[in-house]
């Protein structure tokens, strides 16, 4: 199954800008046009970008040119298609040095990979997903699994349980509510009442648990960053392998570095 995991503004933000006097319905196509991109695997035609969209080809061709102009899309090498332009990065740039939690977390995590070294990343909170802000990979790593800006789900990821669980019960189980529960492995727990266990459990501990749930052969351990109210702001994810590790062991290694670095970036 595809890793990718992104999501539209979500069906509530976009009712209530029915009746948001100030509400720019033009710039809320751009972001749909370039948002068509998100499961995309290749350039997409001007039909693709229109379809996907959700918006006519006639309004699709005035904003793909538009925003070719400024420099948000591309056409492709082979100019059979449009691809997301470079100058996106300078958003993604702002967003990482500008977010105070990625400000904190950078020298920390950057301290816990030499400690522990294996996989290290730092995640921001989206309710029914994680987008991953740092990433310190190991060398059992593919090129898509090292991308900033990859986003997981919160339900079967340990950074996502442990955001989860300084929730309220009925807050946690709102987004289940909302978040596509389908499973990752055979191993993914989909049942919101599993979850909740799981949640249970995160929340007495400080940390999460996830095995073989998302990606086979891993066993990973979060723990969450939160504001000054106790609410989910991001996550730390520390990952290990099962031809490497038992649970048991990568917990017992992984399970205090990654508590004691939260709580450093919380104090900072």
């Amino acid at each position: 199954m595809s890793r990718f995991f992104r999501e539209d503004a979500p069906q509530a933000a976009q009712n209530q800008a029915e009746d948001d006097r100030l509400f720019v319905r033009a710039a809320d196509r751009a972001m749909q046009v370039l948002g068509a991109f998100h499961n995309a695997t290749g350039p997409m035609t001007l039909s693709d970008i229109a379809k996907t969209a959700g918006i006519d080809r006639s309004a699709a061709q005035r904003l793909v040119h538009t925003l070719t102009k400024l420099g948000y899309i591309r056409r492709s090498g082979d100019d059979r298609g449009y691809l997301p332009g470079i100058r996106l990065l300078d958003h993604t740039l702002d967003l990482l040095r500008l977010d105070p939690v990625v400000q904190k977390a950078t020298p920390v995590l950057l301290e816990l990979r030499k400690s522990l070294r294996e996989r290290v990343d730092l995640s921001l909170y989206d309710e029914t997903r994680l987008i991953y802000a740092l990433r310190m990979q190991s060398k059992r790593e593919t090129f898509f699994a090292t991308l900033v800006g990859h986003s997981v789900p919160t339900f079967c990821t340990a950074g996502g349980r442990a955001a989860l669980a300084q929730l309220s019960d009925d807050a946690a189980r709102e987004i289940l509510t909302r978040a596509p529960l389908h499973p990752f492995t055979a191993s993914t727990k989909t049942d919101p009442e599993a979850i909740m266990a799981e949640l249970s459990i995160a929340r007495e501990n400080r940390f999460a648990v996830v095995c073989d749930e998302y990606a086979l052969g891993e066993v990973a351990v979060g723990v969450a960053i939160t504001d000054r109210n106790g609410a989910p702001l991001s996550a730390i994810h520390l990952a290990g392998s099962l031809s490497e590790y038992t649970p048991e062991e990568f917990v017992a290694k992984a399970a205090p570095l990654a508590i004691e670095a939260a709580s450093a970036i919380m104090a900072g």
